[in-house]
């Protein structure tokens, strides 16, 4: 029995999101441009997302996968075509090849945020050392948020850069226990990105 646990289409990705999905770390597959569409979804146990990808595959040969990762319990793909019809007719190929609707996955938990003001250089200095996008700049202001399952912090990263674009994406962890954002800039475009998160988080229908 395959468990969805995510199922999560992010429409027009955004110039830091998109280059970030598009890092050698992440995009093991074909990468992301900005302005295409994404579908990314998480499975479980793990091994079934090969299944996931089969089906979409075979719906449409031209689909491109950007990642097809496994982890020790959860398997993750994500799709991505500048046709959103394109990614619909897949996950619909999908959801009908596991028995599941959209609705079936899990809801988002937000688990902790917070804006950290006037960053500090030894805090931005061991931050820097284990990001895997742009390097924080000492003095500027940090958001930091957590939720789960981990892959929303995909839709969450995207529609905070759409809402506060002068914000820099410093990281986007999105495989593991939970999802982890970090952004930084100006502490008023952090809180609107944050609020974005969390309105966007809270609007996902699950389980």
């Amino acid at each position: 029995m395959t468990e969805l646990r995510v199922y999560l289409p992010i429409e027009d990705l955004r110039p830091q999101f998109a280059a970030y999905l598009s890092s050698p770390t992440r995009a093991r597959g074909y990468p992301p441009f900005e302005g295409q569409h994404s579908l990314i979804i998480e499975v479980a146990p793990a091994l079934a997302i090969h299944r996931i990808t089969d089906l979409a595959l075979k719906s449409n040969p031209a689909m491109e996968p950007g990642i097809l990762y496994t982890e020790r319990q959860f398997g993750l793909l994500e799709l991505h075509s500048n046709k959103m019809e394109e990614l619909e007719a897949a996950g619909g190929a999908i959801l009908q090849g596991i028995g599941a609707k959209p609705q079936d996955q899990l809801r988002p938990q937000i688990l902790y945020h917070d804006i950290i003001e006037d960053l500090s250089d030894q805090h931005a200095v061991i931050l820097n050392r284990s990001r895997d996008a742009s390097l924080l700049v000492p003095g500027v202001a940090l958001l930091i948020y957590e939720m789960a399952p981990a892959l929303f912090a995909c839709v969450a990263a995207n529609e905070a850069e759409r809402a506060a674009p002068n914000a820099v994406i410093n990281d986007v962890q999105m495989m593991g226990a939970s999802g982890r954002i970090f952004m930084s800039g100006k502490p008023g475009d952090l809180a609107v990105a944050r609020d974005t998160i969390t309105r966007k988080l809270e609007s996902i229908k699950g389980r």
